[in-house]
């Protein structure tokens, strides 16, 4: 027998019994496709806590005063921040960059004070899709101001109503001023939401005398795998020399180590596919060998080799794993494809569960987009090819230790 005429006959024989054949493709495909929508799940909640953290927070890198993230002390700012922010945006990998101010303050609506924490912005570079502006239904301008959505219905406060915010300028002055609501926002950082008060840059500069100066310089690459590059590039700049630059992995380790172990969720995941793979392939063509007794002793007595016994089992075990394999992707990916565009909800199949769950001061959505990458299709594959490789050892080295005159006679 050639290597053509071995895998014909492997395939031919592979359908003989077309119900038990159909019952062990049918269970590789399944766990294949299952496989495959899980993969896809922990790889789109993977990349939604990472658009969520590096979105309208932290963005791919930041840069601030030495010292700073440590006590958020008003006095330890960055100079020149125009120049910087503009030498920042002249790299081709990065998409945006933009001041902040982060200054703590009272803010009464009538006699009652409230803490809050005044955010001065740039509206313009903070209303992408990424920033903390994207849902804002105004953005900051002048005397007018946005208040977190947690806060606002704290203080009872509604758009036109009329703020005092008092607080302390970088410079040891007394920061006062009147502004008024300008709109009420709810955005993904919870911290935002309860103590947020979103002012214009300039405007936050001028009310806690700082000007042309910034806590933070928030930094959004083109490409999140270019975080660290642009960091780098950030703090090789003159415009920053003595400043603290880095990237969102260093900035926030914990999320990092929570997303790596969702990626890592995969592995154990692969085991379904092994187990499935194996109890199917085993258990058809342990079935298989038992039922050509005699015609495999008629191979061996007329001077078949047992290595080509040992072949014709092995290439029935891969053909049927691979087929079921192929049809367990194709179903994987149909249905991965169809649920990225529509998204899963969580919180509908448990009733009266939230919409969204707050983690490490972030508000995430319990709708999930799955997403394929290439390697859990590639991953999957071989682990059904290897394990039907593996799950023929067994009934091929019976087969080829079959005695052909005992084999004949039954």
């Amino acid at each position: 027998m050639t290597g053509a005429s071995t895998l014909r006959i492997a395939w031919r024989n592979l359908w003989r019994n077309r119900r038990r054949t159909g019952l062990a493709l049918g269970a590789i495909g399944l766990s294949q496709a299952l496989v495959l929508f899980y993969g896809g799940i922990l790889s789109g909640y993977a990349d939604w806590m990472v658009e969520t953290i590096t979105g309208p927070m932290l963005g791919h890198a930041q840069a601030h005063a030495p010292g700073w993230r440590k006590d958020r002390a008003m006095d330890e700012t960055l100079p020149h921040v125009a120049e910087s922010v503009a030498a920042i945006r002249r790299d081709a990998r990065v998409s945006g960059a933009s001041a902040r101010i982060y200054a703590p303050a009272l803010a009464a609506k009538g006699q009652q004070g409230y803490a809050v924490m005044v955010l001065g912005l740039t509206p313009e570079s903070e209303s992408g899709r990424a920033g903390l502006l994207a849902s804002a239904p105004a953005a900051p301008s002048g005397k007018g101001v946005l208040v977190g959505s947690a806060l606002a219905a704290l203080m009872d406060l509604a758009r036109g109503d009329t703020l005092a915010i008092v607080g302390q300028g970088a410079d040891g002055s007394l920061a006062n001023d009147l502004y008024f609501v300008a709109g009420v926002v709810a955005t993904p950082v919870d911290a935002v939401n309860r103590q947020g008060v979103l002012m214009e840059l300039g405007e936050a500069q001028s009310l806690f005398a700082m000007p042309d100066e910034a806590h933070e310089i928030v930094i959004r690459a083109r490409r999140t795998e270019d975080a660290a590059a642009v960091a780098a590039g950030a703090a090789a700049l003159p415009e920053l020399r003595g400043a603290e630059v880095l990237d969102w992995k260093r900035i926030a380790p914990e999320m990092l180590g929570l997303i790596d172990i969702v990626n890592v969720s995969w592995l154990f995941v692969l085991v379904l596919v092994f187990i499935a793979a194996a109890a199917g392939v085993a258990n058809t063509m342990l079935m298989a060998t038992f039922e050509r007794v005699r015609e495999l002793g008629m191979l061996l007595a007329l001077g078949t080799r047992p290595a080509r016994i040992v072949a014709l089992v092995v290439l029935e075990s891969l053909a049927l794993g691979v087929t079921g394999a192929l049809l367990g992707t194709g179903l994987g990916v149909l249905v991965v494809w169809i649920t990225h565009r529509t998204g899963v909800d969580f919180s509908a199949l448990v009733r009266g569960s939230p919409s969204e769950v707050a983690f490490m001061g972030m508000n995430m959505s319990m709708t999930v987009f799955p997403s394929l990458e290439p390697a859990h299709v590639i991953q999957g594959f071989l682990a059904v090819a290897v394990t039907s490789v593996a799950a023929s050892v067994w009934p091929a080295a019976r087969a080829a230790r079959l005695a052909p005159a005992r084999a004949i006679r039954g």
